[in-house]
């Protein structure tokens, strides 16, 4: 009788110390107040203030399958939505903790569901993403590998917002400016007078696009060690995905305008005046940008696309980020994304993602008056390129094109 109850005492304390153990590790990950997405419904969501870290401790890989479990239990398989969610309860929070919130204006009430065209248009971007993954005729590097095989350095593009359980990765001449604040604001890692900051706009351009200010996955391995590629897979199935894309000929377009048509000292040292050397017959291009604006020198759009088409090119170094292929920034055949905005529909999708999110009483997506480039400039900017190179830039941009549902642009191609 003795032995059976002392079996029975360690069965219990070994049970607790287990579960101390997973509560205790689950919150260094930063995930023990469960922020995670849920469906579109009315109602409010109580905001919870962060939880202070706790010191390191340490772990073993064993309780990596217990963590799974633990936090499976609260969640629909596949989904990331609260079975049985219980009501939250703010009286636990400190008078720091709700000095630290300032109110938000009235919490939105959905009467009517998201509109059924919006949905189709989402699970026929989703679904031709799978199509076009699995079709052996989009060939491009890096297709079939796995998602632990993707290198660290390749994963600067993926922003994380544990608060909301959200994953974006961002594209630049996309919008990214926007959507960049959207992420600080929902992360609240920017704040002004000891408040979470709230106005998108309110935010200065050098913040935006600072590094220090989002928590991307190639930052895990700095944080997290070797459970770093693990925690990125927990994150990827459970939290809300979401990139924008915009026509690839019509992104490198803008890329060259902002780049190399506006005054840009890095740009001009790093890439201008190499394609003016190679391709402008400037063997001597001048020294800074402002001295080559006064002399009205600068690359053209054809050298530009020289640039792009040069085997040189990337022997020296990747394509930088505004002109990189999306598929090399977000991988989009290892990461199922939830959501696929397209500029081209930027504001419907946005409010559409912000809705679904369940943010959007708390952000809005910022109109932006800036001079877009248009589609139907196409045709005049690529007048100056010939025939044979637009081919070989189709090309190299063609996956793009495919995975996202672009057409192939004929007209361009054809002439």
């Amino acid at each position: 009788m003795g032995t059976s109850r002392m079996f029975r005492i360690f069965v219990v304390l070994g049970s607790a110390f287990m579960i101390l153990l997973i509560i205790i590790y689950w919150d260094d990950v930063g995930a023990s107040h469960l922020y995670l997405h849920t469906p579109v419904s009315p109602g409010p969501k109580i905001p919870h203030p962060a939880p202070p870290q706790p010191p390191q401790t340490s772990r073993t890989p064993s309780f990596l399958s217990d963590i799974d479990a633990f936090v499976n239990q609260f969640l629909e398989p596949g989904t990331g939505e609260p079975t049985d969610p219980a009501p939250a309860d703010s009286s636990n929070q400190s008078e720091k903790a709700e000095e630290r919130y300032i109110p938000r204006r009235e919490w939105k009430i959905h009467l009517t569901p998201v509109a059924a065209e919006l949905r189709e248009r989402q699970e026929r971007r989703r679904r031709l993403l799978q199509e076009m993954c699995a079709n052996d005729s989009v060939v491009f590097p890096g297709k079939n590998r796995s998602f632990d095989d993707i290198p660290n350095k390749e994963l600067d593009h993926l922003i994380v917002d544990d608060r909301h359980g959200i994953i974006y990765c961002y594209v630049p001449k996309v919008a990214c400016s926007n959507w960049k604040r959207i992420m600080i604001i929902l992360s609240e890692s920017l704040l002004r007078d000891g408040v979470p900051q709230r106005d998108p706009l309110a935010i200065p351009r050098d913040l935006v696009h600072n590094s220090s200010m989002h928590f991307t996955f190639n930052k895990f391995w700095k944080r997290y060690g070797k459970f770093a590629k693990h925690l990125m897979k927990v994150k990827l199935k459970k939290y809300t995905k979401f990139l924008f894309v915009r026509d690839p000929f019509v992104r490198l377009i803008s890329a060259y305008r902002n780049k190399f048509e506006l005054r840009n000292e890095d740009f001009y040292r790093r890439f201008a005046q190499v394609m003016l050397r190679r391709y402008a017959n400037q063997p001597t291009p001048p020294a800074s940008v402002d001295e080559a604006f006064g002399v009205g020198i600068h690359p053209s759009f054809s050298h530009f696309v020289q640039y792009l088409l040069d085997p040189q090119t990337e022997k020296e170094m990747p394509f930088n980020e505004h002109w990189r292929q999306v598929y090399r920034l977000c991988h989009p055949c290892q990461i199922q994304y939830d959501f696929v905005g397209h500029l081209e529909t930027a504001e419907e999708d946005a409010e559409h993602l912000l809705r679904q999110l369940r943010v959007d009483n708390v952000v809005e997506f910022p109109t932006s008056h800036r001079n877009l480039t248009a589609s139907s400039w196409e045709a005049d900017w690529f007048s100056t390129v010939p025939v044979e190179a637009r081919r070989e830039l189709y090309k190299l941009y063609e996956p793009d094109f495919r995975l996202f549902g672009y057409d192939r642009p004929e007209s361009i191609l054809n002439e």
